[in-house]
C-alpha cells in the first residue's frame, strides 16, 4: 500500500463541521465503551459520577449490594438530567425538577401527589433506562446499550500488547491529575498521540528517555499499540534515573514505554514509573478537552522525594528548551512533551481553514497509524450509520 497517495482517507469537514461532530457522536460515541473513571472514585454506597456516552449522559452508581449500577441520567418523568457530575452517599436518586424519586436499582419509588395528579400510574412501568457498566484494569467503563458486548471482548485482543502494569496496586498521583481544554479537533489530538514521527522531533527535548528509533506499533482490531524501549543511557542506571519510584512488578524485560490508545479515545501511558490514562473528550468540531490521571507506586512521600532527587543528575543538563530561545511562555521551551502537543494540534487546527492546506506526503512505516486510524474511524460510521 503506498500511504502517500491515499493520505488523508477523511475529508477537512471530518474535522471542522459540525455535521461530521454530529456523526460521530451517534455513530462512534453512542456505540462504544467509554471511560468514566477509576474503581476507587466509589466506595461507598450511594457514590456516582456522571460520565457523556456520544448522545447519552450515563450515571454510574455504587449500590447497596456493593455492584455498580448504569442508568441513562434521564428522569422518565419528563426527561431532566438527574444527577450532576460526582456525589457522595446518595440514599436515593431524586429529579430536581418534580422530586420523583428513585431507588439506587433504578425503581421509581416516589412521585410527590401521586394519588390526586397522577391517580393511574403504574410505578414499576417507569424505572429508568439501564446502561451496561464493567470494570477492566481498575477502570469503570460505561456503554449507553443495556445488552453491550462485553468489556472482555471489547479489550480482549489489545491485551497482549499491552504492559505488565497492574494498576489496582498503584495509587493516584493526585498532583499529576490535568485538564486541558484544546482548541483542536479530538481526532488531531489521538492521531498526533499514535503519530510516531514525530517523537524524535517535536519532543526530543523532553521525551529523550526512550529509543523512538524501536518502536513498534500496530492495530488489534480499532485498537492501536504502541512499545519502544528505554534509551541506552537512561536505563543503564534506571534504579537513580527514573523520576518517580520504579514499578516494582514489572519484570526487567518487559520495562519500557507501553502507550496504546483504545478506540475510539483512551490512550494509556504505561512507563517504567508511572501508569496513566489519557482520556480525549469531544466538545465541538474545534475543541476538545484531554483529561490526566496518573497512579505510582504507593511509597512514602520521603521515598518520592529522594527518588526525584535522585533524578536529578540525569535530567539537570535538559533544559526542554528545543530552540534554546529561554522564553518560558513559550511551549517549545516549556519541558513539557504535553505543551509542546498542545501547540502543534491547535496550530494543525488553524491550518484546515487555509486553502492551501494538503496532507504533502506521509512517513511510510511511522505515520502509517494516523493512515490506520483515519480509515477505522470512516469504516466505524459506515458500519453504524
Amino acid at each position: 500500500m503506498n500511504t502517500n497517495k491515499t493520505m488523508p482517507v477523511l475529508p477537512i469537514e471530518a474535522y471542522t463541521s459540525q455535521e461530521w461532530f454530529n456523526k460521530e457522536q451517534k455513530y462512534i460515541f453512542s456505540n462504544t465503551w467509554q471511560f468514566a473513571g477509576f474503581i476507587e472514585d466509589l466506595n461507598e454506597p450511594g457514590d456516582y459520577l456522571t460520565v457523556q456516552a456520544g448522545l447519552n449522559n450515563i450515571l454510574v452508581i455504587y449500590g447497596e449490594d456493593q455492584q455498580l449500577k448504569a442508568f441513562h441520567n434521564v428522569c422518565r418523568h419528563r426527561g431532566t438530567q438527574l444527577l450532576r457530575a460526582v456525589g457522595k452517599s446518595k440514599k436515593f436518586i431524586t429529579c430536581p425538577y418534580h422530586d420523583w424519586t428513585y431507588t439506587l436499582d433504578g425503581e421509581l419509588s416516589a412521585v410527590p401527589e401521586r394519588k390526586t395528579q397522577f391517580p393511574d400510574l403504574d410505578m414499576s412501568l417507569l424505572c429508568l433506562h439501564k446502561a451496561s457498566v464493567g470494570v477492566w484494569r481498575g477502570m469503570i467503563f460505561v456503554h449507553p446499550d443495556a445488552n453491550a458486548e462485553s468489556l472482555s471482548n471489547w479489550f480482549g485482543g489489545i491485551e497482549p500488547y499491552l504492559g505488565a502494569h497492574q494498576p489496582e496496586k498503584l495509587v493516584e498521583y493526585e498532583g499529576a491529575r490535568t485538564r486541558h481544554e484544546i482548541n483542536a479537533n479530538w481526532k488531531i489530538v489521538v492521531e498526533n498521540y499514535i503519530d510516531g514521527y514525530h517523537l524524535a522531533h517535536l519532543h526530543s527535548e523532553t521525551l529523550f528517555m526512550y529509543d523512538h528509533r524501536k518502536q513498534q506499533t500496530g492495530f488489534v482490531g480499532n485498537h492501536f499499540y504502541f512499545y519502544e524501549p528505554l534509551a541506552k543511557d537512561y536505563g543503564a542506571d534506571i534504579q537513580n534515573n527514573s523520576p518517580y519510584p520504579l514499578i516494582d512488578h514489572i519484570p526487567p524485560e518487559k520495562i519500557g514505554a507501553y502507550v496504546p490508545m483504545l478506540f475510539p479515545n483512551l490512550g494509556l501511558s504505561e512507563t517504567e514509573s508511572t501508569w496513566s490514562i489519557f482520556h480525549i473528550i469531544p466538545i465541538a468540531p474545534d475543541k476538545c478537552v484531554v483529561e490526566i490521571r496518573s497512579k505510582i507506586m504507593p511509597v512514602s512521600s520521603w521515598d518520592f522525594a529522594a527518588q526525584e532527587w535522585k533524578s536529578w543528575n540525569y535530567f539537570k543538563s535538559r533544559q526542554g528548551d528545543k530552540y534554546k530561545t529561554k522564553d518560558k511562555n513559550d511551549p517549545m521551551a516549556s519541558g513539557d512533551f504535553m505543551a509542546e502537543d498542545i501547540y502543534v494540534c491547535e496550530q494543525q487546527q488553524k491550518s484546515l481553514q487555509s486553502p492551501y492546506f494538503s496532507v504533502g506526503a506521509i512517513a511510510k512505516d511511522l505515520e502509517k497509524s494516523v493512515y490506520q486510524y483515519q480509515r477505522n474511524v470512516q469504516n466505524y460510521i459506515e458500519k453504524q450509520s
